[in-house]
């Protein structure tokens, strides 16, 4: 399999093989983010070939520290805004409206674009010392979660837990989170 910096090279290059290499290495990765939101394959295959396509466009002139991250956050946004569409139109499914009622408590109320968060660097700062205060478990959990838009009952699965307990370690985890933010001065 083509590593990372094979692919960047190619993509800096502006080679089409790059796009064939990205596709062998994360288009299941990219397709596992993009379902997990919409809940069709279809719409995750072209939000997967649309994320590839904005890799092709920013690179270059952006050089990602880290690929799978770098086409994760892209395959997320793209999905989201499919998800709003979707929405409009009165289908579509999804974790979307779980998570984002679970998160009501702890993002604060004065955002109105969650990707306002996003840009703003100092939510980012406490967001990931607050995720490195974590255990790995608790840590993979409420990523999987509000990341990845994983259901439950998924995660569940994976770590051999019942969702009433993958339930309790997201609901502390928010709590702790809560706190931090309140500490740091976030306005909830």
């Amino acid at each position: 399999m083509v590593s990372d910096n094979e692919i960047l090279e190619l993509l800096q290059q502006r080679n089409e093989e790059a796009i064939n290499a990205l596709s062998l290495k994360y288009s299941n990765y990219c397709h596992s983010i993009s379902y997990n939101i919409l809940h069709s394959n279809e719409d995750a295959d072209e939000c997967v070939n649309d994320t590839f396509l904005k890799a092709w466009e920013a690179i270059p002139p952006a050089k990602p520290n880290n690929l799978a991250v770098y086409l994760g956050t892209i395959t997320r946004r793209l999905s989201l805004n499919r998800y709003r569409n979707n929405k409009v139109k009165k289908r579509g499914a999804g974790q979307i409206t779980l998570v984002l009622d679970e998160l009501a408590e702890v993002v604060p109320d004065t955002m109105t674009n969650f990707e306002e968060y996003e840009e703003n660097e100092t939510i980012s700062k406490v967001l990931n010392q607050f995720l490195g205060s974590l255990s790995p478990k608790q840590r993979n959990i409420f990523v999987k979660r509000y990341w990845h838009l994983q259901s439950i009952e998924k995660i569940a699965d994976e770590y051999k837990l019942s969702t009433n307990n993958i339930k309790q370690i997201l609901f502390r985890t928010r709590k702790k989170l809560k706190t931090n933010l309140k500490k740091e001065g976030i306005i909830i």
